[in-house]
């Protein structure tokens, strides 16, 4: 049986420079290649893209801050992923192209499986999280919440139940 939830997550990040800038050269040159080891991992869904296929013209929290918003499997299969292989060599590298952001910048919530959320919906969770901390509708890797759990019956509650912040 198909799981009935995946993880969402969103991280957002500041640039130093414009991305066109010298000063982000190798972060673009490394960016196709990262997403596509992120798009062959075990556990990757779904990550946001424009119409044209480019995840960086997204700008929902300002031009001058990235957005990578991305479904998985589960917990383990995303932190595989950012801990292991080849992105961590651009984690350790990431304040040559970006500053901290004081707040909460990574958000992860469970959604029902075959959802795919909006920039929209990311920020609210990054809201929730800023506001409330860490909880069942907007989570951390440090502090991470199971998925809801299905119902009896045939779990449209338990889906609806995903959607609601808080």
């Amino acid at each position: 049986m198909a799981p009935a939830f995946e993880l969402a997550q969103l991280n957002i990040a500041r640039m130093l420079a414009p991305l066109e800038s010298p000063g982000m050269a190798d972060f673009v040159a490394n960016l196709a290649r990262i997403n596509g080891l992120a798009e062959a991992s075990p556990g990757y869904v779904w990550r946001l893209e424009d119409d044209g296929g480019d995840a960086t013209a997204i700008r929902p929290f300002g031009d001058d801050v990235l957005v990578n918003l991305s479904v998985w499997r589960d917990m383990e299969s995303l932190r595989d992923f950012t801990y292991r292989g080849a992105h961590p060599e651009m984690l350790k590298r990431r304040n040559e192209w970006f500053s901290r952001i004081g707040d909460a910048h990574l958000v992860c919530w469970w959604v029902p499986a075959g959802h795919r959320p909006d920039a929209q919906e990311a920020a609210e969770r990054l809201a929730l999280l800023r506001e409330q901390g860490p909880g069942s509708g907007a989570f951390t890797f440090r502090h991470p919440f199971p998925p809801p759990a299905p119902l009896a019956g045939d779990g449209k509650a338990a889906v609806a139940g995903a959607n609601v912040l808080g």
